[in-house]
This record gives structure tokens, sequence and C-alpha cells, in this order.
């Protein structure tokens, strides 16, 4: 079986695309048992680790979308959180996109990134609701680490030196 070939590329995360996609991400977490989606919380309800759309934008942050014969299928950013301290967030792939390494592909290009941004190590979170987020952050060089951001949604924080 021939896959077309992914094309990786920048856009804001307000695009319609990107917007499609993370409203996806949300309502999957929310059906694994999340009690609201990380980028559309209830009024009032935004945790400490809340991520601003414009921080995943340059010139502190950044945003990809994967497309698949110009669809976009995943997504992911980069953003800042203190002098060559950058965070992963926002790592999707829809449903029927996955298995064919297109969140490998994505996190290595949001490293790269976090290189041109300065960065010497990135972090991330996950929740154990997220087998197959945390296996490839295994699997990809990904330390576990404790707590660094206070998200009372996380099970899992890790981090990663880049080379």
């Amino acid at each position: 079986m021939q896959t077309s070939p992914i094309r990786i590329r920048r856009a804001s995360p307000g695009a319609p695309e990107a917007t499609r996609l993370l409203r996806a991400y949300g309502a999957e977490l929310v059906g694994r048992g999340r009690p609201f989606s990380p980028v559309e919380p209830p009024v009032g309800r935004r945790p400490a680790s809340w991520v601003e759309p414009h921080e995943l934008e340059p010139p502190g942050g950044a945003f990809l979308l994967a497309e698949d014969r110009g669809v976009a299928v995943a997504c992911g950013g980069v953003r800042t959180l203190a002098t060559g301290l950058g965070e992963v967030k926002r790592m999707y792939v829809v449903p029927g996109a996955r298995r064919r390494g297109i969140a490998r592909t994505i996190l290595g290009e949001l490293e790269a990134l976090a290189r041109e941004l300065g960065h010497a190590r990135v972090r991330l979170d996950t929740n154990a609701v997220q087998p197959e987020a945390v296996a490839l952050y295994h699997a990809t060089g990904y330390v576990e680490i404790a707590d660094y951001n206070g998200n009372p949604f996380a099970t899992h924080w890790f981090e990663k030196a880049l080379g």
C-alpha cells in the first residue's frame, strides 16, 4: 500500500484548518475522560498551564500543520518558557492518519524549530489517557521529570536536551 507524502508547513494556530484540528484534539481528550477541552475551556477554568495561541507564533514560538494531499491531518506547536527552554504543545494527529510516523515527524520539526529559537531543552506534558503519546515521547529520547507547570490534568512531564 502506497501512502502519500506528508507536507509539513508553518501556520497560525488561528488558521481555519488549525482551528479544526485543535477542536478535534480537544474533543478527543474530553472523550477520553478529560473534564474539558484544553483548547476551549469553560469560562474561568483556564489552568495556570494554559497556552494562548499567540505563544505558538513568532517571535517566541511556532505552529506546524502536516498535510496529506492538501488536507491538514496533524498539528503541533512550540513556545518559549524561559531563555533556552521551550515547550511542545498541541500535538495531534487525526485518527485516520495515525500509525504513519506523522507525529514523530512533527515532533522532530518542532525540536528543530526550538533549536532555531535558541532552546537547548524542550519540555512537554501529557496524560495517561494518551498512552500513544507517552510511548512516542519515551521512544524519541524524552525523559520523565517532575511536574514543572502545575497542569492539573497532566500525569506525565517530559524533557529532552536538544543536541
